[in-house]
């Protein structure tokens, strides 16, 4: 696991800035604290931070290939680089080292571009191949590895493994993409291919990019991968019960190939404990796990994580965090480059500081709710679809949209009387449904909050077209496939990925995913959406599969989640600095926002009228990241 950076001179074949280069490597250093190095070509400057977990002696980087016609820099991991060498090496191609990174080098050499469809891992890369003076950049199919890059005004392009790399560079422009403000106040992130800078992206999943010499723009890039929704015959109950166990078991494997110690989260969660059951039947020493337990009971899962580690003997470590661990706040701006509010981040960052403690891989649970439909909201999506197909939506909308208006949000009544957004989302399709009712703030909320400027500003647009930008190939397909299909392109990749990614790394921790892995998901994503929510039991098809190897109080208890008591710390020990914060010189000087809303917000959570702890958060996160975009040294 490591930390990739470059620059590529379109035209012109200088040389690139060697210290600009150095300052740009420096700052992702806590990526790969174990090695650092640089290449230089004409018009071509690659650099890399090196965590050694395979070949550990050998596969230096950047790394040129035996013939030097190529030169590689990458961060991740390809799990068949065995398979690959004996196949490249058949087909009379050189090894010079033991480890990943020269298989895709020599795979470059046979395939092109098509090297992508032969590497089976997380990965992002860039390789620099001379004798046909181009730049290839791809990223994994899932998007576990992140890639950042930008076209200077000089006509440079940077590349890097987190945003902050790329603004080590002087010509860097930080002027803000605003639109990115509508989507992160929809979501709680900046949606791929964009970043919250107007000329900067990420590389989006399943994606690679080809940049030859002589350009004066940069390519779109071109899509090798997707998850497949044309499948002929979904699968039955049987197949999914028969293969489920066995095809994770191959996933799993193939992760635990390793030089370094290794080890897995352990949350008590049924995923997490899924990957450590089938780990402990893979290998003949204990497992390392680690949980992170909180001093409030209601988000305390760690009895359950130690029914599993009891069960299969794991080394198991716990550490417990306070209730008031909100001293992280400021650092998470930092740590992720642009607003970002998943308030999880928090409890991620810790158990990565544990379990880097004992080992220097983990192995995770994450992508098994989206695969396997095991979040809350897709059961209120499916009674809302219900609901939505009783009565065509020419009819639905001028019955639901002023009740969804006038309804008042009633969040200390029963739930059965929090109307509001189910009002809403009736008087809408399955896509803008699915977006009304996950959003953090709504769109009459976002309307409030934002100033009239603003508004004028963004001219019309709305967080909508995120979801619409993915929504035309999955129309055929179930209501609850379309916002599974919708949650793996989007907050899986936004918000869950980018916060393991970022917090693992801070803590020089590589998280491998096998859940996520593409032959695991391309046969997954096939399981029919009554056999994952039946019942009311959401991810059943996963639960039963597992059932032989977990304890029923794990599987089937009541979801807790990851999560931390925002609404406490906002009445509490926070209340002060959420005045001072949100209402700041530097908030309200930035005509993004209506001062008298942002006030009644935070007066009506802190009386207790409302609970608005997810919207107070995710404003404070962004007055995080503004005072840091505007502060000293940026």
């Amino acid at each position: 696991m490591c930390g990739i950076a470059g620059i590529f001179q379109l035209g012109e074949q200088g040389q690139p800035d060697p210290q600009i280069l150095s300052v740009m490597n420096d700052r992702q250093q806590h990526r790969g604290p174990d090695a650092g190095d640089y290449f230089f070509d004409p018009g071509v400057g690659l650099a890399h931070r090196r965590l050694s977990i395979i070949d550990l002696e050998g596969s230096p980087q950047p790394m040129l290939s035996a013939c030097e016609r190529a030169c590689v820099v990458f961060n991740g991991e390809i799990y068949n680089f065995r398979e690959l060498h004996k196949e490249l090496s058949a087909k009379g191609y050189q090894f010079k080292t033991h480890g990943d990174t020269e298989t895709i080098l020599n795979a470059w050499l046979e395939w092109g571009e098509d090297c992508v469809h032969h590497l089976r891992g997380m990965f992002a890369f860039a390789i620099w191949d001379r004798q046909q003076q181009c730049l290839f950049m791809a990223r994994d199919r899932l998007g576990i590895k992140p890639m950042y890059y930008s076209l200077l005004s000089n006509g440079e392009l940077v590349f890097g493994s987190e945003l902050k790399v790329l603004k080590q560079h002087p010509l860097f422009d930080n002027r803000l993409r605003e639109t990115t403000l509508e989507d992160y106040f929809t979501f709680g992130y900046v949606p791929e291919p964009y970043t919250v800078y107007e000329h900067s992206y990420k590389l989006s999943p399943g994606h690679c990019m080809l940049v030859r010499r002589g350009m004066t723009e940069l390519p779109e890039p071109r899509q090798y991968w997707d998850i497949p929704t044309d499948w002929q015959a979904p699968l039955s109950a049987d197949e999914v019960q028969e293969q489920l166990i066995d095809r994770l078991k191959e996933a799993v494997d193939i992760r635990l190939v390793a030089d370094v110690p290794l080890g897995a989260f352990l949350s008590g969660g049924v995923d997490s404990s899924g990957v450590v059951a089938l780990m402990s039947q893979l290998q003949s020493d204990p497992v390392n796990t680690c949980a992170i337990g909180f001093d409030v009971k209601a988000f305390n899962e760690t009895e359950f994580a130690q029914m599993v580690a009891d069960r299969y003997q794991t080394n198991h470590r716990v550490e417990t965090v306070s209730q008031d661990d909100f001293d992280l706040i400021d650092k998470l701006a930092d740590l992720y480059d642009e607003p970002y509010a998943d308030s999880s981040a928090i409890p991620t960052y810790r158990v990565c500081e544990l379990a880097r403690k004992h080992v220097t891989v983990a192995l995770s649970g994450d992508g098994g709710d989206e695969l396997f439909a095991g979040y809350r909201r897709y059961k209120m999506h499916l009674h809302e679809e219900r609901m939505r197909n009783m009565l065509p939506l020419g009819l639905r909308r001028p019955l639901f949209k002023p009740l969804g208006s006038l309804y008042p949000k009633l969040d200390w009544a029963p739930k059965f009387l929090r109307a509001k957004t189910t009002f809403q989302s009736m008087a809408m399709d399955t896509v803008q449904g699915y977006h009304n009712s996950m959003s953090i703030l709504r769109a009459d909320e976002r309307a409030k909050l934002f100033s009239s400027e603003f508004q004028q500003r963004l001219n019309g647009y709305s967080s909508l077209a995120v979801f619409e930008r993915y929504a035309d190939k999955v129309k055929h397909l179930d209501p609850m496939k379309i916002a599974q299909y919708l949650d793996m392109k989007t907050y899986l990749v936004g918000d869950i990925l980018t916060k393991v990614d970022r917090a693992s790394m801070a803590h020089s921790l590589e998280v491998r995913v096998p859940i996520l892995d593409h032959k695991f998901v391309e046969w997954a994503f096939k399981t029919p959406s009554d056999h994952n929510l039946h019942n009311g039991i959401g991810k059943y098809s996963f639960k039963k599969a597992l059932e032989p190897h977990l304890p029923q109080d794990v599987l089937y208890r009541k979801k807790m989640g990851f999560s931390v008591p925002l609404a406490d710390w906002f009445r509490g020990p926070l209340k002060a600095r959420l005045q001072d914060n949100l209402l700041s010189r530097q908030m309200r000087e930035s005509g993004y926002f209506n001062t008298a809303q942002v006030q009644k917000l935070i007066n009506d959570h802190v009386s207790g009228l409302r609970d608005n702890s997810a919207s107070l958060w995710t404003m404070m996160m962004f007055e995080s990241f503004l005072r840091q975009q505007t502060g000293p040294g940026v």
